[in-house]
C-alpha cells in the first residue's frame, strides 16, 4: 500500500457502494473512484481543460473536486470500478507535460490537442486518491519511524492557500527542522524504543495544494502512534510557525482528549498508552518545549537534552543549530528544490566534524518518489 493513503487513512472519506443514477450504468455494480492530475508545460493563468469520460462515468461534483492552479489542474471521476478506462483531455494551446495519478506518471496518448491515457478506477474512496494530488517523499519508514518531506510549490497552491501570502520562509524552514528532529530520533534512540513497542515516531511538514486536506496555517508534526499506523492511539503535536520559521504554538491532539495547547515554555508531554499511569496515558516518551528563540527542547525521559535553537540570524529561516546537553551539536541547512526534484541537505558537526555530512535527495517533481 501506498505510504500516502496510509498518512490519511484517518480522514473517513466515501466508502465503497452501489453506482446509482450515472447516466448508462445499472445498478448494483460497485462504485470506484479515481483522480488525476494534468500537469502544464509550462505554469499560467489558472484554467480548465475540456474532460471526455466513457459512458457511465462522472467527475466528482464539489468545487474540492476540480482544481485548477498556475501548474496544473486536478479532478476526480466516479464510476463502476474497472482496471482502466479512457479518458481524453483537451486543452488548446496549453502543453502538457504529464498526467499523474497516485504516485505514477501515466501513458499518454498525444494529439494536436490534448492527450489521451488509461485511468484505473480501483480506489474506494475519493479520499484514498489522495496520493494524486500531494507531492512529499517517504525519506524513511522503517520500524519506530515515519519520516516523510512534503515539496511545496507557490505553483500548485490550492484552497485556503491560494487566497493567502506564500508561506516562502515557512516551507524552507520547515525542512531544516525536520532533519534536525530526524537525527535526534537516531542519535537519543527514542526510535529503537518506540520500535520494541510496536509503536512509531511520525515526522511530518505540511502541503498547500490538497483541497481535501486543508493544512492550514503553516506547521509541522512531531507524532507518537502508540501502535503501528495512524489509526493508533496517537499524540500528534501541531507546531505552528511563523514567518521567520519559529515554532510559537503546539497544538496537541491526543486520542481520547481532544487538543492540548501548549505556548513557549510550556512542556508538552508525550506518553506511549501503556498501562495505567499518568491518568491512562502511560509511560512518558519526550517532552517537548517551545523555547523563547522558536525552537524546541526535547527532553527524553533518560536524556540527553536537545535543543533545536535559532541560527546565526536569530531566525530558523537559513538554518537550525542542535545542542545536545547544552554542548553545540550540529548546524544543519536545507535547500529544496521543487522544481528540479532535489533537496539538499547539509550537516555540520559542531563539536567533531565525523558528524558533518553531505547528502543529495533526488526525487520525481511531480510526485515526490525518491530515486533509489
Amino acid at each position: 500500500m501506498s505510504t500516502k493513503v496510509t498518512r490519511r487513512a484517518l480522514l473517513a472519506g466515501a466508502s465503497a457502494g452501489l453506482v446509482l443514477g450515472l447516466p448508462g450504468v445499472a445498478a448494483a455494480q460497485e462504485l470506484a473512484y479515481a483522480a488525476f492530475r494534468v500537469v502544464r508545460v509550462r505554469p499560467g493563468e489558472p484554467a480548465q481543460p475540456e474532460i471526455t469520460l466513457p459512458a457511465g462515468y462522472e467527475i466528482l461534483p464539489g468545487a474540492n473536486y476540480s482544481v485548477a492552479s498556475r501548474a496544473e489542474y486536478y479532478t476526480f471521476v466516479r464510476g463502476p470500478k474497472a482496471a482502466g478506462i479512457d479518458v481524453r483531455v483537451s486543452w488548446p494551446g496549453v502543453p502538457v507535460r504529464a498526467v499523474v495519478h497516485q504516485e505514477t506518471r501515466l501513458d499518454l496518448r498525444r494529439s494536436r490537442d490534448g492527450v489521451s491515457f488509461t485511468l484505473p478506477m480501483t480506489q474506494v474512496s475519493a479520499d484514498a486518491n489522495q496520493p494524486t494530488l500531494q507531492v512529499w517523499s517517504s525519506v524513511d519508514i522503517s520500524p519506530g519511524m515515519y519520516f516523510e518531506i512534503e515539496h511545496n510549490d507557490p505553483d500548485r497552491v490550492a484552497g485556503p492557500w491560494a487566497s493567502v501570502a506564500w508561506p516562502e520562509g515557512e516551507t524552507r524552514s520547515v525542512v531544516h527542522q525536520l532533519i534536525a528532529s530526524y537525527a535526534i530520533w537516531k542519535d537519543s534512540g527514542m526510535t529503537a524504543v518506540a520500535a520494541a513497542k510496536g509503536h512509531r515516531f511520525a515526522l511530518m511538514g505540511f502541503e498547500t495544494n490538497n483541497t481535501l486536506h486543508a493544512d492550514n496555517p503553516p506547521h509541522w508534526h512531531i507524532s507518537y502512534n502508540s501502535g503501528p499506523d495512524f489509526n493508533s492511539k496517537t499524540h500528534n503535536p501541531h507546531l505552528w510557525l511563523d514567518t521567520e520559521g519559529r515554532n510559537f504554538y503546539n497544538g496537541m491532539d491526543v486520542t481520547g482528549l481532544g487538543r492540548l495547547k501548549y505556548h513557549a515554555n510550556e512542556p508538552a508531554p508525550i506518553y506511549d498508552f501503556v498501562g495505567d499511569a499518568n491518568g491512562g496515558r502511560g509511560n512518558l516518551v519526550v517532552t517537548i518545549t517551545i523555547r523563547d528563540d522558536g525552537g524546541l527542547d526535547i527532553t527524553p525521559p533518560d536524556g540527553p537534552t536537545y535543543s533545536m535553537t535559532a541560527g546565526r540570524d536569530g531566525t530558523l529561516l537559513d538554518e537550525v543549530a542542535v545542542l545536545r546537553d547544552n554542548v553545540p551539536w550540529l548546524r544543519v541547512v536545507t535547500r529544496d528544490l521543487v522544481k528540479l526534484g532535489v533537496t539538499t541537505v547539509q550537516v555540520e558537526g559542531l563539536a567533531h566534524h565525523a558528524d558533518s555530512r553531505f547528502e543529495i535527495l533526488r526525487y520525481d517533481p511531480l510526485t515526490g518518489v525518491l530515486a533509489r
